[in-house]
């Protein structure tokens, strides 16, 4: 089924609306790589934000847009495309990130867009047109990502602690600390190249409803790549700072060998979901990189209370920002 035609006005319109969504998926997402940094002492905040913006946008020169592919072609079928649909997801999105900022917890901005998309898609024509694949994919990860940040930041604990067994703790701190830089670099860089292709791939969506570019191009346009990544690298630079100390203190406390072990660990597993063409969150990765640093050290030490609301936020999220896109997107009848 192909959509009706879409006046430029509105493109226009959805297209700063996306940029929006970008800059505050850097702002919400910002503790996302600066959270170990700053609470373990390494950066102050104000050079941890410009240091993980630098990363998020030099991103642009390392990843293929695989993510973008998913997220503009994978998720549901592009025919079906029409502004109100990316006017519902992005609106069910952005509702999403601003809740959850609002009661400092680290969401998902990732499925909020992809539970914004299914929530505006079914509103209009049901489930026919999603796609199975990419869906599966997505929502795999939801369970995936946390746990292999888990894993690979337990195992690195545990590989750093066995090597510096007999150097001084005051020695190891201090390695630690220019090591951390570039762990929390490679955090950024990750953060970056995952979380810019989905608004990437939203406005790519709406490119092809509108018949700005074919739905055979292999890329989206220069202007499309390069705005996204820069709308992401200024939000980070304005930071959210309720998640960075929920993220960096409340879960549990870090020292800088932990944050370097977090950082990495989360690194390896956002590389590689990007090489899969997964729009994994960088949220569920940090965190369940953080838990298993935290567990590694000392179980107590970690507040699983807290792991269970956030986990919850994690099982809300694509259906409350689905219910909140279906409700916009309705809306979007009367404006459009």
């Amino acid at each position: 089924m192909q959509a009706a035609p879409i006046a430029l006005w509105v493109v226009v319109t959805l297209v700063t609306l996306a940029l929006v969504f970008d800059f505050m998926n850097g702002f919400h997402d910002a503790a996302n790589s600066i959270a170990t940094v700053v609470s373990t002492g390494v950066l102050k905040p104000h050079h941890a934000v410009l240091f993980a913006a630098f990363f998020n946008v030099a991103a642009v020169f390392v990843f293929h847009l695989k993510v973008a592919a998913t997220v503009g072609k994978g998720i549901v079928e592009p025919g079906i495309v029409d502004q109100h649909v990316v006017f519902g997801a992005l609106i069910g999105a952005i509702a999403w990130n601003v809740i959850t900022w609002l009661y400092g917890i680290p969401s998902s901005s990732s499925h909020a867009l992809i539970g914004g998309i299914v929530g505006a898609t079914l509103a209009k024509a049901g489930a026919g047109p999603l796609l199975l694949p990419g869906l599966t994919k997505t929502v795999l990860f939801i369970f995936v990502a946390p746990l292999m940040g888990l894993i690979l930041g337990g195992l690195m604990m545990v590989a750093v602690a066995w090597a510096f067994r007999r150097s001084p703790p005051m020695r190891v701190d201090r390695w630690f600390r220019r090591l951390q830089l570039a762990s929390a670099g490679l955090y950024s860089l990750g953060h970056g190249g995952n979380d810019a292709q989905k608004t990437i791939g939203i406005i790519w969506l709406l490119l092809i409803a509108s018949g700005h570019t074919a739905a055979s191009d292999a890329m989206p346009p220069g202007w499309v790549i390069w705005s996204c990544y820069l709308a992401i690298g200024l939000g980070t630079m304005f930071g959210g700072w309720r998640i960075v100390k929920t993220m960096g203190q409340r879960i549990t406390k870090l020292k800088p060998v932990g944050g370097f072990c977090a950082e990495t660990g989360g690194a390896m597993t956002l590389f590689l979901a990007t090489g899969l063409g997964v729009p994994v969150s960088t949220t569920h990765t940090i965190t369940g990189a953080i838990f298993g640093v935290g567990s590694v050290r000392n179980a107590s030490a970690v507040r699983w209370g807290l792991a269970g609301n956030i986990v919850l936020a994690w099982v809300l999220t694509i259906p409350a920002t689905a219910i909140i896109a279906a409700l916009a997107y309705g809306l979007s009848l009367l404006i459009f």
